[in-house]
């Protein structure tokens, strides 16, 4: 069973079966798609782009081919439970703490998390508390939480449930999952793993340890963003006798759609078929032409790349090029790449860009995107005058009410300088370093607001805010 996708299987075999449709969708396996949309999906797939049929097995109430699919990804994973998700990994996120939390529990929560962790604690009710990770000031970017912050943290609030962590972040920064499971686990706690940019690391010792082989009781992985399935696929992941698995199942029900579309099924199932057979050479392959593309890029004048961090672990098939020595930002930089050299990066921020380096890349794009950072980097002037941001203390506030209290209590919006000692109703983050310093629900001080004015004044970017000028600020009525 192992060598074959058993929900692409049950697919074609229903296809073939030459039933004729009375049945949704209204194409009707294809016969009456416009001619985009055949040239789009092909006609095959479209043939098999069918739901809900008795052979096809329900989502909501998986009993034959995906219970199989989803147990052979657990074996592959090391799982006890996977769940396949069509919503995202967003879904997969808010599905994992609607398992473990109720409204008002305490949870440990990075203050840079993903913004559909703030929706999961809008959803559960539960209460954060908020932990800053580490920050690199030389490339002006979150690294992770350490253990130390988590230390103190279980100390001064021992009631909490647990802590939700974003492991790998989007630089590919991995906190040390193994420790921090130990401590969580000895203190009668849970660790949630949003692991959306680690879906490739159980496959090989040279990347950091996958949530779950560190002792995760839950994690969410975004399949589709470094592996072989359709965006919009990911896969929710639980080993843990400490998690009840039937609150699992409902409140990954809660968050699908009824309506599952099976291609983006098959395409998990097929993910994992790919990495049964070959998963251990294709991440190698990608992690070789990692170091490949470091190299080159340690050779080129004035670029920047990092390759060990103290304290933390590093994905190698993210690589992040540091252009701060050309006094030329990040974001100059990539549409530079895009326009002139036909060269997209994953992410641009004020000081880098990142790439993302998949078994999907060869010889060929990586040879390109290095003759392009040489031609780049030939026609700039270094600056060594570049101007860093990180050396501004962030104030940080207390939480009033829930974020879900504070997402449906009745706003209005203030000047900000009439803001003080209110409650702040939107998320205020300034770019670098990319952390908020205002949630839903927490109250606005005077050292926030003037932090505020001063980071306006050398025009750091303002992200999530209803007014991107900030001259208002919505509060709580």
């Amino acid at each position: 069973m192992k060598n074959f996708a058993p929900i692409a299987d049950a697919m074609k075999k229903y296809s073939d079966d030459g039933a004729i449709a009375f049945h949704t969708p209204g194409h009707k396996q294809g016969r009456g798609a416009h001619s985009l949309l055949k040239n789009l999906i092909t006609a095959e797939g479209l043939r098999q782009e069918v739901s809900l049929m008795e052979e096809l097995d329900d989502l909501h109430d998986p009993k034959t081919f995906i219970k199989d699919a989803q147990k052979l990804a657990a074996d592959l994973f090391n799982a006890d439970e996977v769940f396949f998700m069509i919503n995202g990994t967003t879904s997969a996120v808010q599905a994992m703490i609607l398992s473990v939390l109720n409204p008002n529990d305490l949870i440990f929560v990075p203050r840079n998390a993903h913004r559909c962790v703030m929706n999961g604690l809008i959803l559960s009710g539960a209460r954060p508390i908020y932990l800053t990770p580490e920050f690199d000031s030389e490339f002006e970017i979150n690294l992770n939480l350490s253990v130390e912050t988590i230390q103190n943290a279980i100390k001064k609030y021992p009631q909490s449930k647990g802590l939700i962590i974003v492991s790998p972040n989007y630089y590919g920064i991995s906190a040390d999952l193994k420790k921090i499971s130990e401590i969580l686990h000895e203190n009668g706690m849970f660790l949630m793993v949003d692991e959306a940019h680690g879906a490739h690391l159980h496959f090989s010792e040279k990347l950091p340890i996958s949530a779950i082989d560190a002792g995760a009781d839950i994690s969410a992985q975004s399949t589709h963003k470094i592996l072989g399935s359709l965006t919009q696929t990911s896969m929710l992941m639980m080993k843990s006798k400490l998690i009840d698995v039937e609150r699992v199942k409902k409140s990954v029900s809660l968050l699908q759609s009824t309506s599952p579309n099976y291609l983006l099924l098959a395409s998990l199932d097929i993910a994992r078929l790919q990495m049964q057979q070959h998963g251990k050479e294709l991440i190698e392959r990608a992690i070789n032409l990692s170091q490949r593309l470091r190299t080159a890029i340690e050779e080129i004048g004035g670029l920047k790349t990092f390759e060990k961090i103290k304290n933390f672990s590093l994905d190698l098939t993210k690589v992040t090029i540091n252009v701060k020595n050309f006094g030329i930002t990040g974001i100059e930089t990539e549409k530079i790449l895009r326009h002139k050299y036909k060269i997209q990066c994953e992410l641009s921020d004020i000081n880098n860009l990142l790439f993302l380096i998949t078994f999907a890349d060869d010889d060929f794009t990586i040879e390109k995107l290095i003759s392009a950072l040489k031609n780049f980097s030939s026609n700039k002037k270094i600056n060594s005058l570049s101007k860093n941001f990180s050396d501004l203390n962030i104030p940080h506030s207390d939480l009033v009410v829930t974020p879900r209290q504070a997402f449906f209590s009745e706003k209005i919006s203030v000047d900000l300088k009439d803001a003080i000692n209110k409650i702040c109703a939107e998320e205020i983050t300034f770019y670098p370093p990319g952390i908020p310093i205002l949630q839903f629900g927490e109250k606005i001080t005077k050292e926030i607001v003037e932090y505020i004015e001063t980071n306006k004044k050398i025009g750091r970017r303002i992200i999530g805010a209803t007014d991107n000028s900030l001259s208002t600020i919505k509060i709580i009525r």
